[in-house]
């Protein structure tokens, strides 16, 4: 008489990724011998890009989330031992694959001020779930410098007699469960005044 053990599977390791990355493949492996183990899977959610089942190994592919939120997917494995023809069930284990979305940023309103004026610029964003940062850069120096990380504030400073302007890129990104996400970019302008002059 042959007993074949319960089919057994390792707990996958969670996967957190970006919108438009790709997944690492995910090869399910057992401490079962002496005989076959193989594997089925279901997936909770079809949006991210994966089937809602399948058998095997989990390929890696091209992750989606096209939404403002993190989103997660719980993939179920089910094992099966088979020695001589005998095909022995396992219990299940569970893992997630959580989607981050694409670091935005709003398009922030252009600014007309003045020499000397106080001037704020706060970065929003739509995305939630997580954390988004901003990096800044401006191609002149109006007071704030050349590049930044966060929120702008400063005097704005022109020292000419003439309008100055200058273009502002931001660039955003979201972090959830540390993985970060860089999104597209952002231009705006601000344009400085020159103090008033008479002769």
């Amino acid at each position: 008489i042959t007993v074949n053990p319960t089919g057994q599977v390792d707990d996958p390791v969670d996967q957190i990724v970006c919108n438009g990355d790709t997944t690492d493949e995910v090869v399910f492996t057992t401490q079962n011998t002496g005989g076959t183990t193989t594997y089925t899977w279901t997936n909770t959610d079809t949006s991210i890009g994966l089937a809602a089942s399948g058998s095997g190994n989990l390929p890696s592919f091209l992750i989606s989330n096209p939404g403002n939120d993190p989103i997660t997917a719980t993939i179920t494995v089910i094992p099966f031992f088979d020695n001589q023809g005998i095909p022995c069930t396992g219990p299940s284990e569970d893992f997630t694959i959580t989607v981050n979305p694409t670091g935005q940023v709003d398009d922030p309103v252009d600014q007309i001020v003045c020499n000397g004026d106080t001037t704020t610029v706060g970065f929003t964003t739509e995305n939630t779930g997580g954390t988004t940062t901003y990096d800044w850069s401006s191609d002149l120096d109006i007071g704030a410098g050349l590049s930044g990380i966060g929120d702008m504030d400063f005097t704005a400073v022109n020292t000419g007699i003439e309008p100055i302007i200058a273009t502002i890129t931001v660039t955003p990104t979201f972090e959830n469960g540390g993985v970060e996400c860089v999104g597209p970019s952002e231009d705006f302008t601000i344009t400085v005044n020159p103090s008033a002059q008479v002769d």
